[in-house]
C-alpha cells in the first residue's frame, strides 16, 4: 500500500526556516479570522440595526410620490453622497419621462461574481404626507409614508453596503446599486436599464419587502386591456331607434369578457374602468372600458389578446363596431430554476442564525420582473429582500424592528457566500 506524503513532508526542508514557518501559521489565521461566523455577521448587523434607522428616518421625512420633483431631488442627492462615501463610482441619468434621476453605483472588487442590488426611492404619497405622518417608532414597529415600500429597502441596501465596507470584504467581481424614482408609476424612465444592467450581472437582489420573513421567487405581470365601442348617436326620447347604443354592446361585451382569467394559471382580468354618453337624453355613440391583467404564465398575454379578439367578434347591436386592445406592461418574474436555487442558498443562510425563511410567489407586480431574462440561468433574481413590513400604500404602512438585523445580515451574507 502506498501513502501520500502530508503536505508538510511534500515541501524541501529548507523551506522550515522558523521565519517562514511563523509565516505560514499567520496567514492560516489571518485566514480563518477574514472569514465571520454567521453569529458575527448577525452581531454586526444589530449593531448597526440603530444606524439603519436614522437613515430610514431621514428619508421617510422626504416627500417622494412619484413626480414630486422636489423630494425625489433631495433624496436622490442623498443617496449619490452616501454611496460616494461608501467608496462608489456613481452616474445619474435622467429617468425620462418620468422625474427624478436614475442613480446607479458601482464598487470594484477582486472577485468573479458580479451583483446588482436595487430598489425604488419613489413613494405613492403627495407633498405634505411626511409632515402629517411623520416617522415614528414603538416598542415592536416602525411607521411612515414609505417606511417599507420601499425607502426601507434602500436603507437596507445602504447599510448592507456599510457592513461589508467595515468588514473590508471586497470578494465579488462588480457590485451595483441602482436606485430608480419612478416604480409606482410602472418604471417607465427605469426599465431599460433595468433590463441591461441585470443581463450583465450574475445576481440581482429587489429590496421589495414582504409581509413575513420570505423571499420571493415569481412575481407576476401586469398589462392593461382596453375595450372601445362605436355606435350612432341619437335622440334618446323621440328616435332611439335611429341611434346604436354603444353602452348596451359594451355592456354585452364585458359580460362575454368576463371570463378571459385562468384561475388555474393565475391569471385575472378584472374589469375597472368604464365610461359611456355625455348626457342622458342621447343614445351613446362611444363607450370604452379598461381592465387590470395579472399573470405569472409567459404565454398568457399571447392568449389572453388572442380570446379577446375572437370574443367581441359577437356583438348584440348591430352597426357597431367594437375593438380590444392589450398593452403589455411590466413583465412577470416567472418561476424559475435560479430563483429557487437562490431562495435555497437564502434559507440556509437563515437557518445558520435560528431563524425560518421560506420562498413565496406574489401576486402584484416588481421591478424584478424587467431584471428577468426568460429561459436564462442569469442572472439568478430574488425579490423581497427588504424589511419585514405591511400596511403599504397606507396609512398605517410600518416595518417590523426584529427583521431589520436578520434581513441585514441576509443580504451580508449572502453576497459573502455567492463570492465565493
Amino acid at each position: 500500500m502506498t501513502t501520500t506524503p502530508s503536505w508538510t513532508e511534500a515541501l524541501p526542508m529548507h523551506l522550515f526556516h522558523p521565519s517562514i514557518a511563523l509565516a505560514l501559521s499567520l496567514a492560516c489565521a489571518t485566514a480563518q479570522a477574514a472569514e465571520p461566523s454567521p453569529q458575527d455577521l448577525l452581531a454586526q448587523a444589530r449593531a448597526e440595526q440603530p444606524h439603519y434607522l436614522d437613515t430610514l428616518k431621514s428619508l421617510v421625512s422626504i416627500d417622494t410620490g412619484t413626480g414630486t420633483e422636489a423630494g425625489l431631488a433631495q433624496v436622490g442627492a442623498e443617496l449619490v453622497k452616501r454611496l460616494k462615501a461608501l467608496g462608489a463610482q456613481v452616474q445619474t441619468q435622467a429617468a425620462t419621462p418620468s422625474v427624478g434621476d436614475n442613480i446607479v453605483a458601482t464598487f470594484k472588487g477582486n472577485g468573479s461574481k458580479d451583483f446588482l442590488l436595487m430598489v425604488h426611492y419613489d413613494t405613492v404619497f403627495g407633498p405634505g404626507t411626511a409632515a402629517r405622518r411623520p416617522f415614528r417608532i414603538d416598542a415592536q414597529r416602525a411607521f411612515g409614508p414609505g417606511v417599507a415600500d420601499a425607502k426601507g429597502g434602500v436603507a437596507m441596501i445602504l447599510h448592507a453596503l456599510k457592513l461589508l465596507n467595515d468588514q473590508q470584504f471586497k470578494g465579488y467581481r462588480n457590485l451595483t446599486v441602482l436606485f430608480n424614482p419612478d416604480e409606482e408609476m410602472g418604471s417607465a424612465g427605469s426599465k431599460q436599464l433595468i433590463a441591461e444592467l441585470a443581463r450583465r450581472h450574475d445576481y440581482v437582489f429587489s429590496y421589495e419587502p414582504p409581509d413575513q420573513d420570505a423571499v420571493t421567487v415569481a412575481t407576476n405581470g401586469i398589462n392593461r386591456l382596453r375595450l372601445e365601442v362605436k355606435g350612432r348617436a341619437a335622440h334618446a326620447g323621440s328616435a332611439p331607434e335611429q341611434g346604436r347604443n354603444a353602452l348596451i354592446e359594451l355592456a354585452n361585451q364585458l359580460l362575454q369578457l368576463n371570463e378571459l382569467g385562468d384561475p388555474a394559471k393565475g391569471t385575472t382580468v378584472n374589469w375597472t374602468l368604464a365610461k359611456a354618453g355625455e348626457k342622458a337624453n342621447i343614445i351613446p355613440a362611444l363607450a370604452t372600458a379598461e381592465a387590470d391583467m395579472r399573470y405569472a404564465d409567459l404565454s398568457e398575454t399571447e392568449r389572453v389578446q388572442t380570446d379577446a379578439q375572437r370574443i367581441v367578434k359577437r356583438q348584440r347591436v348591430a352597426d357597431t363596431q367594437v375593438s380590444v386592445v392589450l398593452e403589455k406592461g411590466r413583465p412577470p418574474l416567472a418561476k424559475n430554476a435560479a430563483s429557487n436555487q437562490l431562495a435555497a442558498t437564502a434559507s440556509d443562510l437563515y437557518n445558520k442564525i435560528d431563524l425560518s425563511l421560506i420562498p413565496i410567489a406574489m401576486r402584484f407586480g416588481t421591478d424584478a420582473g424587467y431584471a428577468y431574462v426568460p429561459d436564462s440561468a442569469k442572472p439568478a433574481v430574488l425579490e423581497t429582500l427588504g424589511v419585514v413590513g405591511a400596511g403599504l400604500h397606507g396609512d398605517d404602512e410600518y416595518i417590523e424592528l426584529s427583521s431589520i438585523a436578520p434581513r441585514l445580515y441576509l443580504t451580508v451574507a449572502l453576497i459573502r457566500q455567492l463570492a465565493r
